[in-house]
């Protein structure tokens, strides 16, 4: 089927807008790190595996997809994205957490060279040097409040995290046939799963897990399917930048709903993050469509 050269960069912006408030419930469960990752793992697997269960047809191709290099890679990504931004945000503060992730379109960009030899535009890495300098600017702006926690493992874990999402997305692009509900839904099931055993069912239910199931039944499944397959039908640094939108809007929802306004310049730095995103989306609509003419 062919869609409209916007087409990718619209399904990635709806992910991205979808994952923002995401930060946000996990800070209200009230859970450790491993009761999320249970929690989360758990209810996103079983969401994305019913609906490869509902739409496959070809389900035995499928599952031989599982047992290839690829198919291995992707699984093992988003069990350790599942695992690490979880115990991130049970350990560091949300402001290094976000600062981290947000290195996922530098990531992207090599993976992309490395993996399928696609050359990177100027525009590209200029959008990604100014996305990150606003980012830093809006983080520097925080309180310094969240988690209580070792700054440098949150950045760690930040970092691992921002690697195997730009991995997942680089991989999806270069090899199209991947089942996505079936790889993403079993990692998510087996962080679930540890997290399960690490944190055992006399604990499990301690916390909000209203705001947990949020998460892994509606924020979750809505993002990561929309991310993935908008990393098919546009180059894997774009997905990447939209990403960050939820280093920028995820203070703001903090705010709407906690009462924790945001700094001056961490506004300063959304507005250049924004600023950046909508000029770039913006020359890169009119370069596809001037090219499809």
């Amino acid at each position: 089927m062919r869609h409209h050269p916007l087409f990718g960069l619209a399904l990635a912006c709806v992910g991205a807008l979808v994952l923002t408030p995401d930060a946000l419930f996990m800070r209200l469960s009230g859970m450790t790190g491993y009761q999320m990752v249970g929690w989360r793992g758990v209810m996103l697997g079983a969401v994305m595996l019913g609906l490869w269960v509902l739409t496959a047809r070809g389900k035995a191709r499928d599952l031989a997809a599982l047992t290839t290099g690829t198919g291995a890679l992707l699984v093992l990504s988003q069990y350790a994205n599942m695992s690490l931004f979880s115990l991130g945000i049970a350990h560091a503060p949300v402001a290094v957490m976000l600062l981290g992730v947000a290195a996922v379109p530098v990531f992207a960009a090599l993976l992309s060279w490395v993996v399928m030899g696609e050359r990177t535009r100027r525009a590209t890495w200029a959008a990604i040097a100014a996305v990150m300098a606003g980012l830093a600017l809006a983080v520097s702006g925080g309180d310094g409040t969240g988690a209580e926690g070792s700054a440098l493992v949150g950045a760690l874990a930040a970092l691992a995290v921002a690697l195997v999402l730009a991995l997942n997305f680089v991989l999806l692009r270069a090899r199209p046939e991947m089942p996505i509900p079936l790889v993403l839904g079993l990692g998510a099931v087996l962080a679930g799963a540890s997290g399960w055993a690490v944190t055992g069912p006399a604990q499990m239910t301690q916390g909000a897990v209203w705001a947990i199931a949020v998460c892994g039944l509606l924020i979750l499944p809505v993002s990561f399917f929309s991310l993935s397959v908008a990393s098919r039908h546009t180059h894997a640094s774009n997905v990447s930048l939209l990403l960050l939108l939820e280093t920028v809007l995820g203070p703001l929802w903090v705010w709407l709903v906690v009462g924790e306004r945001p700094t001056p310049v961490m506004l300063a730095g959304g507005a250049v993050v924004v600023g950046s995103l909508a000029l770039y989306l913006w020359q890169t609509g009119r370069r596809r469509m001037a090219l499809q003419r």
